[in-house]
């Protein structure tokens, strides 16, 4: 039996393509957790306040994290957000994949695939209550989290 097949493309082997799944996935899950630590770290030199990463790889297909802070003026969440995409966009070179609520910014929404973030006032995150919603999903400490950043409670 021959190691080609009809227009001499080389077989592999299923282990082999397995081995190069399990790299590109340890690579893929390397670059959410820097992703929303760079978010985090944005959103904290902005003064977002009661900033929460929720690791939702393993309770949901939508993303790898979810990034959730709150700002206490519709400038502040606005900043907050344009912040963070600066940050994004010279430390990975990408763009949000989808924005939504900066015309409002009530709340705002940066999807960058497999970290999405909500930027919200006082009113609608605890209206929405996320941190709720997604209980079951593991809760990522900050180094930093309890330091400033924000009105405090």
């Amino acid at each position: 039996m021959s190691d080609y097949f009809q227009g001499n493309f080389p077989l592999q082997s299923v282990s082999e393509i397995k081995s190069t799944l399990g790299g590109l996935k340890a690579q893929t899950k390397e670059v959410s957790d820097n992703l929303a630590g760079t978010v985090a770290a944005a959103a904290s030199d902005r003064k977002a306040d009661e900033i929460l990463v929720l690791k939702v790889a393993d309770v949901s297909y939508l993303a790898d994290y979810f990034v959730i802070m709150t700002g206490y003026s519709r400038v502040q969440v606005r900043a907050i957000a344009e912040t963070i995409e600066a940050q994004v966009e010279t430390d990975w070179q990408r763009r949000p994949l989808q924005t939504e609520g900066k015309a409002d910014s009530s709340w705002v929404l940066l999807d960058y695939g497999e970290v999405i973030v909500h930027i919200m006032m006082p009113t609608e995150r605890e209206f929405y209550n996320l941190e709720a919603f997604w209980s079951h999903a593991e809760r990522i400490s900050l180094a930093n989290s309890d330091e400033g950043g924000g009105k405090q409670k």
